[in-house]
C-alpha cells in the first residue's frame, strides 16, 4: 500500500508531542467552527428561500404551506441519506459513539458534506430537530479524518474526535465549558488528563470562530432571576422530578418511532418525506387552534409572511423558548408543546431525516418548567417567583434525564443564560432528573440506538462485547500467592522484590483461604505494636474473597469488582472447590476488551465457520503477546506449534494482517489461532510462556 503522504512527512518532523497535540486540536477546533458558521448560515438561506418562494409561487396555499415545505426538503434529504452515508440518519451522536467503541474512532470523511447538506436541509424547511447534533457529527468526522491522514494510533484519533464534538458544541452555542463537558460526559465517559487539554483547545478555538462570524452574544436573552427564598428549591425539586419523566417520555417516543420506520418495508430515501407529512400535518392543525396564527389565505397575502410565522414545533423552537423564559407565554399552551415538541421530533428523526435532539430537549424543558411555573406563581407568587426562572431551569432539567449528562445540562444553560444566580436550582434539578431517570429507564436518548444493535456503551467502550471473551483467556495463570501462616515479614518482602499489590492467600492444602492487598499491609504496620515476624498473613488478609470462575465471561468479573472498586479477583475452578486457577486484574480486563474488538470485527469470519467449528470439534481462540513472552522476537516458522493449530491473522495497532511463515512478533499483537481444542492450549503456551 502507498504510503501517506502526510504521514510520511510527520516522521520526518517529529514535533515535539504537546506542542502536536495542540497543533492538531486547534486545527480541528478552528475547522469545526466554519463548518458550523457555514452551517447555521446554510439553514438560514434554506429556511429564507424556500418559505418566500412557495409564497411568491402560490400564494393561495396559506398555511398548507407549511405543510408541503418540509416534504420537499424530506425529498430531497432523503435519498442523499440514504445513497451517500446513511451515518447521517437521525441525529448522529449514536453514530459517532459507534465508531468510538468499535472502529477506533475511523469515520468515512463523506459523513460530513452529507450531514451538513441534508441537516440543514431538513432544519431549514421546518423539521423538528436541532443543530447542534449535525455539527457534533461534521466535528467527529473532522477529528477522525485527520487522525486517520496523519496515520495515529487509535486512541489519538479517538482524542481528536473528542475534539471535534467539543468544539462542535461550543461553536453551535458560543458555549466551550459545556462543550468539553459533553465529550467528557457523553462520549467518552471520563477524559484522561493528557488528552483533556486537548478537548478544551479545541472548544477555545472553535467558540473563537463561532464569536469572530456569528458574535458573542449569549444564545437567549434573560432577565435576572433569582430564587426568592431557600424555600423556593422544594418547587425546582418538583420541577427535578417531572422532568424525568417527561424525558423517559420523549425518550421513548422517539425510540417507537425508529422502530416503526426501520421495521416499515418501504424505500429508505422516501421515508423521511412520509415523516415530514406527519409533522406537516402537526403543524397544520398547531396553526388552527385559537389565537395561534392566520387562518385564512388572505391574511397571508396583505402581509403576513410565511417565514416571520413558523409554527414553534419547527425547527429548534429558539425563538419561542426566549419568549418562554420572559414569561410571554400562557399555561395551555406550553402545557400543549410538552407533547407535541416531542411528537414532531419523532416524526421528523425517527423517520430518518438528519437533525440534532439537543434543541428539542432544551425546548421541551423549557416548556415543562413555564408550565410548572404558571401554576407555582398562581398558587404562591412570592415563593415561587416569575415562571420564567422556572422555564430556564426546566432546559437543564429535560436535557439532563434524556441524555443522563447532568453536568453538560447545567453548564449549557448556565453558558446559554449568562447567568449566575440560579446555579444552585440548575444544580438541583439537572442531577434529580438524570438520576431518576435513569432509575426509570437506563437507556440515555443517545445509547438506546445502540442498544438496538448490540452496544451496550459506558466508559467509553462497548460492554457487549466483554460477554465474547472468557476469564480464562486473559487471566494470569500462574499468580504468585502466600500461605496463610506465613509471617508479615515474608509478605512484606514479597511485596517488595515484585512490586505487586495484592496476592491471594492460601491454607496448608493449597485451596484458596483469602486475599491480602498492599493497603493491607500498611494499615497493619501503622499499628506500631505489632511485630512483623510475629504476626501472620491470617491476621490482616480478607477471609473467603470474591471469586469468578474461568468460565465466566470478563463481564461478569466487572460487574463483582464494580461495586467496591475491586482491582483484582482469584480464579478458581468449578471442579475442585477453592482451587486456584489464576488471578484476573483491571489491566487483564484491559486487555480482554482489546481482544473482543478484534473478534467482533472478525464476526463474519466466526459465523461462515461455526459449522465447521462444531463438526470438527475446532474453535477460535485471541491471545495477547506482552513482554517476555516466548514468540515476542520470533518468527512464525521458528515457532513449535501443534500441526492441528492455524495462526488465523494478526492485530498490530488497528491494523490487521495475515502472518505468513516470517512473520515478527511483538509486544501488544493480538493474535487469533483457529485448531482443535485439545492443542489450542498448546499454542497458547507455546506463544505465552515466560522466557
Amino acid at each position: 500500500m502507498k504510503r501517506n503522504p502526510f504521514g510520511a512527512l510527520l516522521d520526518r518532523i517529529r514535533p515535539p508531542e504537546g506542542l502536536f497535540s495542540l497543533i492538531l486540536a486547534v486545527f480541528v477546533g478552528a475547522s469545526t467552527g466554519l463548518a458550523a458558521v457555514f452551517f447555521i448560515q446554510l439553514i438560514v438561506v434554506i429556511q429564507t428561500s424556500s418559505y418566500n418562494t412557495i409564497q411568491f409561487l402560490f400564494p393561495h396555499l396559506g398555511v398548507w404551506s407549511y405543510v408541503l415545505v418540509p416534504i420537499g426538503g424530506a425529498l430531497i434529504a432523503g435519498p442523499l441519506i440514504a445513497w451517500f452515508a446513511q451515518e447521517a440518519k437521525g441525529h448522529g451522536v449514536p453514530e459517532v459513539m459507534q465508531a468510538l467503541v468499535q472502529r477506533g474512532g475511523k469515520i468515512r470523511p463523506r459523513v460530513a458534506i452529507t450531514k451538513i447538506v441534508t441537516a440543514a436541509l431538513c432544519i431549514g424547511t421546518g423539521g423538528s430537530a436541532g443543530r447542534e447534533g449535525p455539527i457534533v457529527q461534521v466535528g467527529s468526522t473532522l477529528g477522525s479524518v485527520t487522525g486517520q491522514m496523519l496515520h495515529l494510533s487509535d486512541d489519538r484519533i479517538k482524542n481528536l474526535v473528542a475534539c471535534g464534538a467539543a468544539a462542535g458544541i461550543a461553536a453551535t452555542f458560543n458555549a466551550p465549558i459545556a462543550g468539553v463537558a459533553f465529550a467528557i460526559e457523553v462520549l467518552m465517559c471520563g477524559l484522561q488528563v493528557r488528552m483533556f487539554g486537548s478537548v478544551v483547545i479545541a472548544a477555545v478555538s472553535a467558540s473563537i470562530v463561532s464569536q469572530i462570524y456569528l458574535g458573542d452574544r449569549p444564545a437567549f436573552s434573560v432577565p435576572s432571576y433569582t430564587m426568592e427564598s431557600p424555600f423556593t428549591i422544594l418547587f425546582y425539586l418538583l420541577l427535578g422530578l417531572a422532568a424525568a419523566f417527561v424525558g423517559v417520555f420523549f425518550i421513548r417516543l422517539l425510540s417507537y418511532f425508529e422502530d416503526l420506520f426501520d421495521n416499515w418495508t418501504f424505500p429508505t430515501a422516501l421515508k423521511p418525506a412520509v415523516g415530514a407529512l406527519l409533522l406537516g400535518l402537526t403543524g397544520f392543525l398547531y396553526m388552527q387552534l385559537p389565537g395561534i396564527s392566520f387562518n385564512s389565505t388572505t391574511e397571508y397575502q396583505l402581509g403576513m409572511p410565511l417565514i416571520e410565522n413558523i409554527p414553534p414545533v419547527y425547527g429548534s423552537g429558539f425563538t419561542f423558548i426566549e419568549e418562554t423564559l420572559h414569561g410571554n407565554t400562557n399555561f395551555w399552551l406550553l402545557a400543549l408543546l410538552i407533547f407535541l415538541k416531542p411528537l414532531a421530533t419523532s416524526f421528523t428523526l425517527g423517520s430518518g431525516n438528519s437533525g440534532g435532539v439537543f434543541a428539542p430537549s432544551l425546548f421541551v424543558g423549557a416548556m415543562l418548567g413555564g408550565a410548572m411555573g404558571e401554576l407555582f406563581h398562581a398558587w404562591n407568587p412570592e415563593l415561587a417567583g416569575p415562571p420564567g426562572a422556572y422555564a430556564l431551569v426546566g432546559m437543564a432539567a429535560v436535557f439532563s434525564a434524556c441524555a443522563h449528562a447532568p453536568l453538560t445540562a447545567m453548564l449549557i444553560v448556565f453558558e446559554m443564560s449568562n447567568d449566575y444566580a440560579l446555579i444552585l436550582p440548575l444544580m438541583l434539578t439537572a442531577v434529580t432528573a438524570s438520576y431518576l431517570a435513569h432509575h426509570l429507564y437506563p437507556e440515555s436518548i443517545y445509547t438506546i440506538k445502540l442498544v438496538k444493535r448490540g452496544i451496550h456503551f459506558e466508559q467509553g467502550r462497548d460492554l457487549d462485547i466483554m460477554q465474547s471473551v472468557q476469564v480464562r483467556e486473559v487471566m494470569n495463570r500462574k499468580p504468585l500467592s502466600i500461605y496463610k501462616n506465613q509471617s508479615l515479614a515474608e509478605l512484606y518482602q514479597q511485596f517488595q522484590e515484585t512490586n505487586f499489590h495484592g496476592f491471594p492467600v492460601l491454607d496448608e492444602n493449597d485451596i484458596l483461604w483469602g486475599i491480602v492487598s498492599l493497603q493491607d499491609l500498611e494499615s497493619t504496620l501503622a499499628e506500631s505494636s505489632l511485630q512483623l515476624r510475629d504476626t501472620k498473613v491470617e491476621d490482616l488478609a480478607t477471609v473467603d474473597p470474591l471469586t469468578v470462575y474461568s468460565d465466566e465471561p470478563i463481564w461478569a468479573a466487572i460487574q463483582k469488582m464494580a461495586p467496591r472498586d475491586l482491582a483484582r479477583l482469584p480464579v478458581i475452578s468449578r471442579a475442585e472447590k477453592g482451587k486456584l486457577l489464576g488471578l484476573i486484574s483491571r489491566s487483564d480486563i484491559l486487555r480482554a476488551y482489546d481482544v473482543a474488538i478484534v473478534r467482533k470485527q472478525r464476526g463474519q469470519l466466526l459465523e461462515e465457520n461455526v459449522a465447521l467449528r462444531r463438526a470438527q470439534n475446532n474453535k477460535f481462540s485471541d491471545l495477547r503477546l506482552k513482554h517476555g513472552q516466548n514468540a515476542v522476537g520470533k518468527k512464525l516458522r521458528e515457532l513449535k506449534l501443534p500441526l492441528s493449530i492455524k495462526v488465523v491473522s494478526l492485530d498490530r495497532e488497528g491494523s490487521v494482517l495475515i502472518p505468513r511463515g516470517d512473520t515478527l512478533f511483538s509486544s501488544g499483537d493480538i493474535i487469533s489461532i483457529f485448531g482443535e481444542k485439545n492443542a489450542i492450549e498448546e499454542a497458547r503456551d507455546e506463544f505465552q510462556r515466560e522466557n
